[in-house]
């Protein structure tokens, strides 16, 4: 599955058990195996930007992406395509990561894995039909960790007790201080040691970086 997923770009980046997905309504009857599916780095980037949806003008190309790429492989798994957009409402992709044990909550409030640090992201899921033997969790690493992530945020906008200050994020952006998390993608996420060797594109988090303000 690992090999097919990385042959579309793709890698499964935590799952649920069949135990774990009896639990859970919200999934599709029959589900035995939950495997949420993060973009390969450094790969995706350029795989993406070579595909119709990015070159044909029209919105969400990412999505379209996704939508096609994941519902393709489901139809031939006999599976069913889950994905974190098209809401609401909207798919809880956050806490199925949380449940997988591969995945944690960090001290600036994202989710945190061991390869992608605090890049973590999804694409989409496939919700299976049968089990998929999935790997034990993993402590978060978070533990031990200096946190550089706490202070890297050049206006505070993360892990204070309001939670994360949007406003605050969104003026920062837009000002001349702010090109460095608008080009490359947010400081406090790059400051994370978990996702050093992540090999995200720094044009990867600056699109995404431009769909978070809405200058698209």
């Amino acid at each position: 599955m690992e090999r097919a997923a990385q042959a579309r770009h793709l890698t499964i980046t935590a799952g649920l058990s069949a135990r774990a997905c009896a639990a859970r309504a919200e999934l599709p009857p029959g589900t035995r195996s939950l495997l949420l599916l993060s973009p390969h780095e450094p790969a995706f980037w350029p795989a993406f930007t070579a595909s119709p949806e990015w070159a044909d003008g029209a919105p969400d190309p990412m999505d379209r992406w996704s939508t096609r790429v994941i519902g393709a492989w489901a139809d031939a798994l006999g599976a069913t395509p889950l994905y974190p957009f098209g809401g609401p409402p909207f798919a809880p992709f956050l806490a199925w990561a949380l449940a997988s044990g591969q995945v944690h909550s960090s001290p600036v409030g994202m989710l945190v894995h061991r390869g992608m640090g605090l890049l973590a992201s999804f694409r989409g899921a496939l919700a299976l039909p049968w089990a998929v033997d999935l790997p034990a969790p993993l402590p978060s690493p978070c533990e031990g960790c200096a946190a550089p992530c706490r202070t890297a945020c050049p206006v505070g906008a993360l892990g204070g007790p309001a939670g994360y200050d949007v406003p605050a994020c969104k003026t920062h952006l837009r000002g001349p201080q702010g090109a460095p998390c608008l080009t490359a993608g947010c400081l406090a996420r790059r400051a994370c040691p978990a996702g050093a060797a992540h090999g995200r594109i720094a044009a990867h988090s600056a699109y995404h970086m431009r769909q978070f303000l809405g200058d698209t």
